[in-house]
């Protein structure tokens, strides 16, 4: 039998000489006070963990298994005294939701009124309006779309091969001392060459079609997702971990509802940061050697000396990291809403 010591120390222990054979739990107002379904088959040492982390881990098997009506009663798991001496505040709202607005208006207002009394030419800093025209231009033409899509197919072929490359290496150097020793040193010596440095190598070698540039995106994702995995799966708290060991956990099992749950907030916020660098690296493959793509469009408009054309393709490649930053939030949002809310 297990049950929750809220009276004393709030820590939470399995009696010994019992091994689980299912957890079920009931629910009374604002605590957690009974788990019983032990059966006394052999004698196992099992290890004192606190609540909050058996609430995370129990939390995750019921979103992941068990019936909706469980989704909500996990999530009502609170001890007594975090209960009274912190009572739930009511969320904040958001009243500032019209400062991105303003701010961006600004900007564009200070930039027309520059263009206009700087005297300076167009060709050097081309006005707001002349960079809509363009825009519009590029947009009817289709050159645009083409272009963007070319990029956008090289940013995400680039960052899911690199990121699953980053998350197998990872792995292996989170839960082996030797393969870290042997890699480690090659991984931090890939870092010391920047990225421009070897893309006209990796064009000479590979060409300048695409394969070329999804290989430059995903060496330039590889190396922060890889040290957020390795991060994510060595913060994999000890005592969870003896809890799988006692529950009699398979390799696979630990993997998947375990280790992965608990480095997935850590990997997630790598990803952001290799969503919004393989467009860095699509961009350094077009400007070495290619024929289509934003950053061509970049190179065509440089050449011409056509500078709205170059704002129309930045301003193309700040929407796409953008919107790959949005998608990665809402991934984050969907794959984390196990999570007990913070109070």
């Amino acid at each position: 039998m297990t049950r929750c010591n809220s009276g004393a120390d709030g820590i939470v222990r399995i009696k010994e000489g019992c091994r689980p054979v299912r957890v079920c739990f009931a629910i009374a107002p604002r605590k957690l006070f009974l788990f019983s379904g032990f059966s006394l088959v052999d004698r196992l040492r099992l290890p004192v963990f606190r609540p909050e982390e058996f609430r995370a881990l129990l939390g995750f098997f019921v979103c992941m298994a068990g019936p909706p009506r469980f989704k909500t009663l996990i999530m009502e798991l609170n001890l007594n005294q975090k209960m009274e001496n912190n009572p739930p505040q009511p969320a904040r709202q958001h009243t500032y939701w019209w400062m991105m607005p303003l701010v961006s208006f600004l900007a564009l207002l200070a930039w027309e009124l520059f263009t206009r009394y700087g005297g300076l030419p167009a060709f050097i800093l081309p006005s707001p309006g002349l960079v809509f025209e363009r825009f519009l231009r590029t947009l009817s033409d289709g050159s645009l779309v083409r272009h963007s899509a070319v990029t956008l197919l090289e940013v995400v072929l680039g960052l899911f091969s690199g990121t699953s490359l980053a998350v197998g290496f990872g792995y292996l150097i989170a839960k082996s001392r030797l393969f870290e020793r042997i890699l480690s040193p090659f991984l931090v010596a890939s870092q010391a060459v920047p990225i421009v440095a070897i893309a006209p190598l990796l064009v000479i070698w590979f060409g300048s079609g695409m394969f070329s540039k999804v290989l430059i995106c995903g060496l330039i994702v590889f190396f922060p997702v890889l040290v957020n995995t390795v991060v994510g799966i060595r913060a994999v708290p000890r005592s969870l971990n003896e809890l799988m060991r006692s529950l009699h956990a398979s390799r696979w099992q630990m993997l998947w509802l375990l280790e992965i749950p608990s480095a997935l907030p850590v990997f997630l916020g790598g990803l952001r940061i290799g969503a919004t660098l393989s467009v860095i690296g699509a961009v350094v493959g077009e400007f070495v050697g290619a024929d289509r793509g934003l950053g061509f469009l970049i190179n065509v408009g440089r050449g011409q000396y056509d500078t709205a054309l170059v704002f129309v393709a930045i301003f193309t490649l700040v929407a796409l990291a953008l919107s790959l930053y949005g998608v990665v939030l809402l991934l984050e949002k969907r794959l984390l809403a196990w999570q007990e809310p913070h109070l």
